[in-house]
Formats: structure tokens, sequence, C-alpha cells
């Protein structure tokens, strides 16, 4: 018999909690994103987090521990070898990555790569750095649209980005663009982990606005994950934000993109409020990474957070005795710390339902791949040959 009849994980994009063993390997010794960023804003008010333990968890400045927190709450570590979206959430769903994903942050595309990309969408290429997505739309998009040439840019992820104005280019003839760039970087010697739309509108610097029909052009993951297992066995898969991009669609049944975080967690409210499915309500929260962590923006990172939080005080009542909610991150972004990188950080993992009888701390992991491992066990299902994760349900009473 089932536990739970309906699963939310929620994943808030970038919220590490401090630096992992070997943070040093990546440059990011001393990172720590919840914490720096509690340190640093004037205010920082999280009740919601507060009552499931976040504070019991770590020490976070103006947030006191719960007397009685209300969930079970452990600390994860990325056994994965990387500090990147992709990374994360694959592992959270069982799947091991030994080769981390190519990054050209400090070179740019190779002049090869660049090339052949020219002359496959017939537009000549500026930018090829690594910028913000907004900076490089002030400094190239007049160019782009008066001369009709092609932006292309990386950040400090695994991405080749291309941006294209939705009056001039047009959307879909940016996702060709987009798709014919997907297909050279599947080469070894240029395989990133994703090429990204970048849809924007306006005329000229000052009035350029990214919309939302921005579209991940993702690998597919290396193997069936325990979203596969799930839609295989009759259960429902539901993707939140950009989820469905993340596993490029393997395992789900239904997607909902999102606007922002906050439109995101409106989204899971609404499915909350619909008793049509069983199964798993999986959502990616982005806005704490792409507008806060990756531009070092500690206050509206903070400000993020509690917008997050006071989502959070309106799904908890909508949950059933047979709910769960998993609510954990996928890497650090520490809007604190030196460059625009991802930082390599433990993250959380709060767990809650109506019907625990218990809260508390529970060990740390070696592995985010407990919450797939998990989900699986609840179903009932087997997750697939090749994962890894060892269920956690048997220690939340």
């Amino acid at each position: 018999m089932r536990r739970f009849k309906r699963i939310f994980v929620i994943v808030v994009d970038s919220l590490g909690i401090g630096a992992m063993p070997d943070a040093d390997r990546f440059n990011d010794a001393g990172a720590d994103t919840l914490g720096h960023i509690a340190s640093t804003v004037e205010h920082f008010e999280i009740p919601e987090l507060q009552k499931l333990g976040l504070a019991n968890l770590k020490p976070i400045d103006k947030v006191a521990p719960a007397e009685k927190p209300a969930g079970y709450y452990c600390s994860m570590k990325e056994r994965s070898n990387g500090k990147d979206t992709m990374t994360g959430h694959w592992e959270m769903m069982g799947i091991l990555t030994e080769k981390p994903f190519q990054t050209f942050t400090d070179t740019g595309f190779p002049p090869e790569l660049i090339k052949e990309l020219e002359e496959k969408t017939g537009r000549k290429i500026i930018g090829n750095k690594s910028a913000s997505g907004t900076e490089i739309l002030d400094e190239m998009a007049e160019q782009e649209i008066n001369e009709g040439k092609l932006i292309v840019y990386t950040s400090a992820d695994s991405v080749l980005q291309i941006c294209g104005n939705e009056e001039t280019m047009g959307v879909e003839t940016l996702y060709r663009y987009c798709e014919i760039a997907r297909d050279l970087t599947m080469r070894p010697e240029w395989r990133v982990g994703r090429v990204i739309a970048r849809p924007y509108t306006g005329k000229k610097k000052g009035e350029f606005v990214r919309t939302p029909n921005r579209h991940d052009y993702a690998l597919k993951p290396t193997g069936p994950t325990v979203l596969n297992a799930l839609k295989d066995n009759g259960f429902s898969v539901l993707s939140v934000g950009k989820i469905n991009d993340i596993f490029v669609g393997e395992g789900v049944t239904e997607a909902v993109k999102s606007k922002s975080s906050v439109h995101g967690m409106e989204q899971t409210i609404e499915i909350a409020k619909r008793d049509d499915w069983e199964g798993l309500c999986f959502v990616n929260l982005v806005d704490f990474d792409a507008l806060w962590g990756h531009r070092r923006d500690p206050k509206g990172y903070g400000e993020e957070i509690e917008r997050f939080d006071k989502k959070l005080g309106e799904l908890l009542p909508l949950l059933h005795e047979d709910d769960l909610l998993m609510i954990t991150a996928d890497h650090g972004n520490d809007p604190t710390f030196r460059g625009t990188d991802h930082t390599r950080e433990k993250v959380f993992l709060l767990s809650w339902s109506p019907s625990f009888t218990g809260s508390g701390e529970l060990p740390e992991t070696d592995t985010f791949a407990v919450i797939g491992a998990s989900v699986a066990e609840n179903f009932g299902v087997e997750k697939p040959e090749g994962t890894i994760g060892t269920s956690i349900l048997s220690l939340m009473k």
C-alpha cells in the first residue's frame, strides 16, 4: 500500500548551504549561499522554512531555530562531478555524472564551432564570450537587429546561448538556429549541457526585455531515471518550470512553463488543488540562480527567498494527509563569492507531510539521489538499472 498519493519535490535553484568537502577542487572553498545571504541582508524573515527546520539544520543569521520543527531535515552532498543544474537534477533522480560538461567561460567558443554555426545559420556571429544576458543585449542587440547578425554567448555554466529579437528574427527562426547549435555541440570536444534560446523584444538600448519564450535544448539524460520508472508504471509526473527541459521530456507526463519563481509556486499551488493525479510533481524555481546568484545580488536573492516563503505558506495548508513535500536545491550560487559561477555546496532537504507524527534531523546523505529513491519506494516502482540512491522514507514517521 502506497504511503503517499502525491509527492511534491520543489528545487530552490542554487540555494546551497555551505561548501562541500571537495570544494577546493572547484575553487569554491568558503562558499555558503544561504549563510552569506542571511548575514549580508538587513532583515531576513522566512517563517515557513523556519517552521520546517531549516535553521535547526544550519545556523542562519536573523532566523532562530524552531522550538519544535514540523518536519524532517538533513544536508545532502553531491556525488556527481559537477555543480550545475543538469548534474544536480539528474542525480536527484538517480543518475551519477562522472565526467563534467564542457564550459567555455574564459575563452569563448572555438573558432571552428563559430565558423560552422555561421555557415549553417547564414548569419555572422557576434559576442562569443561569457556575459550577462541583459548586459549583452544592451551592448549588441542594436547591431544584431540592424545588421542581421547573431548574438552567441556563454556563462559560467555549460551553455551556449543565442539571442533573437522576436519582431525582426522571429521565435521560430531563433529556435531553428538553436537546434543547429545543439546538433553541433553534440560532438565530444564541444559538448555543452544546454543550448538556450533567449528571445527578446525592443528596438534600442534601454528598451530590450527578455521574454518568457526561452527554450532550453538540453542533453538527454544518460540513462532512464526514476521519472521514466514512474511514467512507465502509470503514475503522473508533472513538471513545473524548466524540469521538462532538464530531462528533455523523458519521463514527464504533463509540463507547464513558468514566467518566474513566484509564478512557478502559483502553478504548484494550482496543481495541489487538483485531485486528478497520483505521482510526482517536480518543480524548479530558477530565478534564485538566474536573477540573483549569477548577478551577485544578495539583497535580491534574500528577497526572492522571502517571496518563496510566503507562497510556501499558501501551499502547505492545501496538502493532504497522504501528500509529501520535499524542498531542496541543486547546487550553490553564492552571491557574495568571487566571479559569477555556481559554487560547489551541500544542499538541504526539508520533508513534511500533515501525516507526520515525528520530526527532527536525519543523517547527512552522500548523494542527492535519496530523493528519487524515496519516490520510487513510495510508489512501489523499481529504480532503473544503473541508478544510484537509497530511500530514506522509512526514517520519516
